[in-house]
């Protein structure tokens, strides 16, 4: 299967969230999510001083799909609210078939399995249409949620990977989690080729 996004991002729909494209009606909520202070202690997020910057975050990840170098979704609770984002920064459908997620949750709906369903509702995309065959999770060794939340999905911590990022508290390590389409097949999936 060669997948190609063209600009498409399909909407995703689990029990309690719908992954939807963002658009710049949700930049003042992902400005409160991408904003604060708890979410971005551990998050690789560029400044985010207003709501008009979040828009223009939206419409660079938006951007990105059309060339097929990211694909981001936001999270929507299944009351409608829109609640943090989640996605795939970058894709290689040639060689590896590996792609690399990145996700936040504002801090008011932590503990309560949304990131876990959303982040799932992504790994059936990335594996049953996209044909990746691994996903990765770089998280900061530091944030615990972060490593609990992939290791119950089924990642494997496969590393440290020593002063991997450079953020405004100088160098930090990363911790690499990866899942590979095999191990979800067996676990969660019900993939056939």
């Amino acid at each position: 299967m060669l997948y190609r996004c063209e600009g498409s991002i399909p909407e995703l729909e689990g029990g309690r969230v719908i992954l939807r494209r963002l658009s710049a009606r949700d930049a003042q909520a992902m400005y409160e999510c991408w904003a604060d202070p708890e979410v971005r202690r551990y998050a690789d997020l560029p400044d985010m001083p207003n709501a008009e910057a979040a828009a223009e975050l939206i419409g660079l990840l938006n951007r990105l799909s059309l060339t097929d170098d990211g694909l981001r979704w936001g999270i929507h609770a299944s009351d409608g609210g829109l609640i943090g984002s989640c996605g795939l920064n970058w894709w290689q459908l040639e060689g590896a078939y590996r792609g690399e997620i990145g996700c936040e949750l504002a801090s008011a709906y932590w503990g309560r399995g949304y990131m876990r369903e959303a982040v799932g509702l992504l790994i059936d995309y990335a594996f049953g249409e996209m044909g990746l065959n691994r996903l990765e999770a770089l998280t900061d060794p530091r944030n615990e949620r972060a490593g609990r939340l992939f290791h119950a999905l089924g990642f494997t911590l496969e590393g440290r990977l020593r002063q991997y990022r450079h953020t405004d508290q100088g160098f930090v390590d990363a911790d690499m989690h990866a899942l590979l389409r095999s191990d979800w097949e067996v676990s969660f999936g019900n993939f056939e080729d």
